[in-house]
């Protein structure tokens, strides 16, 4: 199962905070965070950024930082932390099942692909370290 470690997260910042913004906001039925945590924690870094209310529509809780400064991305990193460790979790774990394209490969990289697979028409003989998932369907 994915997960996150809340203190080392292995990225920057900014994409911890939006990455934990889309878990809290996500239809995720399998995660370690509550629906009341997640909650909280997508309200209070909205109000760091926003003096508006968040809004209640799911599609539009969406967290923008765009507009925030250094501090605000500092503070919103400090509050999901603070939260998650309230709560108990060092680490949030998540499952989730590999998603279907959403969309068509475009026009202009049909014929690299094309070329591609008539290049490697087989699965390569590459074995997965264990407990690595593809994302390949079975034939």
């Amino acid at each position: 199962m994915p997960s996150l470690d809340i203190d080392n997260p292995g990225m920057p910042d900014l994409q911890f905070v939006l990455f934990v913004s889309a878990l809290c906001t996500s239809n995720l039925t399998t995660i370690n965070v509550s629906e009341r945590l997640r909650m909280e924690l997508f309200d209070r870094c909205w109000t760091l950024v926003h003096t508006d209310p968040p809004p209640s529509d799911p599609k539009l809780r969406v967290l923008d930082l765009r507009e925030g400064t250094e501090l605000t991305l500092e503070a919103c990193a400090s509050v999901i932390r603070t939260l998650c460790h309230d709560a108990g979790i060092t680490t949030m774990v998540w499952d989730h099942p590999v998603s279907d394209p959403t969309r068509e490969s475009t026009p202009a990289a049909k014929p690299l692909i094309d070329r591609l697979s008539r290049l490697y028409p087989d699965d390569p003989d590459i074995v997965d370290p264990p407990g690595h998932s593809t994302a390949r369907p079975n034939p």
